[in-house]
């Protein structure tokens, strides 16, 4: 497969790679994994060929089918959300465009060679599951969370996250042999992320990818690759396996390290005493050249394994009454309804998980309670001496970014003077003249940690928290993790990332894209197992039956059209059913071919002398792959069967 080779890569003093290589394992799902900043987003672009390196090469086999997630999605997309999806599987799409050339010669020039040549192409499109590929399309778009309602939507009507997934269904349906991810989960729901997660552990071709989310790492992994210091160092397994084995190398190698230090000591003493000393001349001589090549081989230990990182606990804070939060009959939204008559309780020191599809209001529903929008009806009442704070998904929201680092923090309360803030924000990462750079000119985990920084200043009792973990790394994930566990008040939170969540809620309040919601308590885990023996919906199996319903049940709108334009998909309907019609006749032939070398079999088989059990059992052997063969027949003619009756 891929082989990096002797690469390098620097940006001005700092070095991301050195001579640096690693061979890509067919079949591997391979976490490249490494502190921010160690270059790997940069090697992803390199290997995908929107970065060059400074010196070394990627290598790759001629007809690799190399799949990668673009950085902006496509600016000029077919008229529906489906056709861009089905636009994306472009190994089917040149074999359609072959197939549709060798049509238009049938119908000018037809004779056997060229009938010929169809049947081979029209095969290899079949055999690829070009009858199939709209269907299949579908079912990736509804597992990334669309609704049937919106498949013939414009593409430029979404937002940029959904457009995103758009990008990376058209990556999956093109089928690569090699795929590379950065944060593939980044713009997803917790559904959509199962069901993304299961769909790689089925993937056939080899994975390469990022993530920050460690439950992803672990579920998927099978190689772990550490970018540390310029250099690849795999380790087999998934990501707690490779904290393992990283723990036990780093042993080994701080012994060996002392043992050299101690070496090199013994020799800097014995060339110390004896330089001066005519006698011991050159035996020091020869010592000075070997002390020389040990500090030379210092560098090759592989013993600092050590990141800056964020440090801070959650402050204690006044108790509040036993009821929290009590919603009745709330509706929200903004110009529509997205959510209605929600009922929820909230009790004191409850850390409770929102989970559910995009598109339901989960943010809107945390806007709403934190008062920077209004519901659109009912309403919800804060309990006794409850002091509330908001982490918004977009810290924009909250922080100012025309002002500084330092005056947003200051600006929480009046109580804040400089040292204090400073000393927070060191916490924090923010050092020396950090603190004057203005918030809009910060990286998304940047505005993140200034968020924290003054969520801790607020000393609030009840906590309202929108992906908390979108741009933090592991690391800061996991210490943010710690102190809200820690924490004495209140908690309703919204994420994607399952160990985080696991890792602090009580209690799980599942939304459905249908209206219902419900609370459980526990963690995912509890959820999953509760919700069906209370009859609500598990929404976080990757089966999503119900959306898939809505792709026949839910009405397509369709605008108005001019008169013109549907004359044209008319006669294009037209063309289209005719190469269809043309398809069901050739797989009818077959169909009937096969059924009677099956019947031809069968009766074989009934007067073959019993006691001649090889001669049975190749029979048995050839009609299994006869009927096999039918099966698979008789599903591509249905396919075909339906689109002839959408273009009817």
């Amino acid at each position: 497969m891929i082989r990096i080779e002797n690469l390098s890569k620097a940006y001005g003093k700092k070095v991301l790679f050195q001579n640096s290589s690693y061979h890509f394992p067919d079949g591997e799902r391979v976490a490249l994994v490494g502190p921010n900043g160690a270059g790997k987003s940069t090697l992803l672009n390199i290997i995908c060929a929107i970065e060059e390196a400074d010196s070394g090469q990627i290598l790759k086999p001629a007809k690799v089918n190399l799949g990668y997630l673009p950085q902006e999605p496509n600016s000029n997309p077919k008229p529906t959300i489906l056709e861009e999806c089905v636009d994306g599987a472009l190994k089917l799409k040149e074999l359609k465009r072959q197939l549709d050339d060798i049509l238009v010669e049938m119908e000018t020039n037809y004779n056997e060679e060229v009938h010929k040549k169809f049947e081979k192409i029209e095969d290899a499109f079949r055999e690829a599951g070009g009858y199939a590929l709209e269907a299949r399309a579908k079912g990736i778009l509804v597992g990334l969370g669309f609704l049937g309602s919106q498949l013939n939507k414009h593409p430029k009507q979404l937002s940029g996250g959904w457009r995103m997934r758009l990008e990376l269904a058209r990556v999956f349906l093109n089928d690569p042999d090699f795929l590379v991810l950065d944060e593939p989960t980044n713009h997803l729901d917790l559904p959509s992320l199962i069901w993304v997660e299961k769909f790689l552990q089925s993937f056939k071709g080899t994975l390469l990818f990022v993530s920050h989310d460690r439950a992803l790492l672990n579920r998927l992994s099978t190689i772990t690759l550490h970018l540390f210091n310029g250099k690849f160092t795999p380790y087999k397994g998934n990501f707690d396996s490779f904290l393992e084995q990283r723990e036990q190398r780093l042993e080994l190698e701080t012994a060996a390290y002392e043992r050299h230090k101690k070496r090199a000591d013994e020799i800097q003493r014995f060339v110390d005493r004896f330089k001066a000393k005519a006698s011991k001349a050159k035996q020091a001589q020869s010592r000075m050249k070997m002390l020389d090549r040990m500090k030379e081989l210092e560098g090759s230990f592989d013993i600092d394994d050590s990141v800056d990182e964020i440090s801070f606990t959650l402050p204690k804070v006044t108790a509040s009454g036993k009821e929290v939060l009590k919603i009745e009959a709330m509706s929200i939204g903004y110009n529509s309804i997205l959510s209605k008559d929600i009922k929820l309780n909230v009790l004191r020191g409850q850390k409770i998980a929102i989970i559910g599809p995009n598109g339901i209001g989960k943010s809107t529903f945390l806007k709403t309670i934190a008062s920077k929008i209004n519901a659109i009806n009912g309403g919800f009442e804060l309990g006794h001496n409850v002091s509330l704070a908001f982490f918004a998904q977009d810290q924009l929201d909250i922080l100012d970014e025309k002002k500084t680092i330092l005056d947003n923090v200051m600006g929480i309360s009046d109580d804040v003077g400089e040292k204090r803030a400073r000393n927070l924000l060191g916490s924090f990462l923010f050092r020396g003249d950090d603190v004057f750079k203005n918030v809009g000119v910060l990286s998304g985990g940047e505005k993140s940690r200034v968020g924290l920084a003054c969520l801790l200043l607020q000393q609030a009792n009840f906590l309202l928290l929108d992906e908390p973990t979108n741009h933090l790394d592991m690391s800061s994930a996991e210490i943010l993790a710690s102190a809200i566990e820690e924490y004495e008040g209140t908690v309703l939170f919204v994420s994607h990332d399952r160990s985080f969540i696991d890792s602090i809620c009580t209690h799980v309040f599942a939304m459905t894209n249908d209206g219902r919601f419900a609370l459980f308590e526990g963690k995912l885990d509890d959820y999953e197992r509760l919700a069906p023996l209370s009859g609500f919906p598990d929404i976080l199996s990757p089966d999503r039956s119900m959306e898939m319903a809505k792709l026949t049940e839910e009405s397509q709108i369709q605008n108005e059209k001019p008169a013109e334009i549907l004359r044209e998909q008319q006669q294009d309907n037209k063309r289209e059913k005719q190469k269809l019609e043309r398809s069901k006749e050739k797989i009818e032939s077959e169909i009937l071919e096969l059924n009677e070398k099956i019947k031809h079999l069968e009766a074989r088989l009934e007067k073959e002398d019993p006691s001649n059990y090889k001669k049975i059992e190749e029979l048995d052997k050839e009609l299994k792959k006869y009927k096999n063969k039918l099966l698979a027949n008789e599903e591509i003619w249905l396919e075909i069967e339906s689109q002839i009756l959408k273009l009817t």
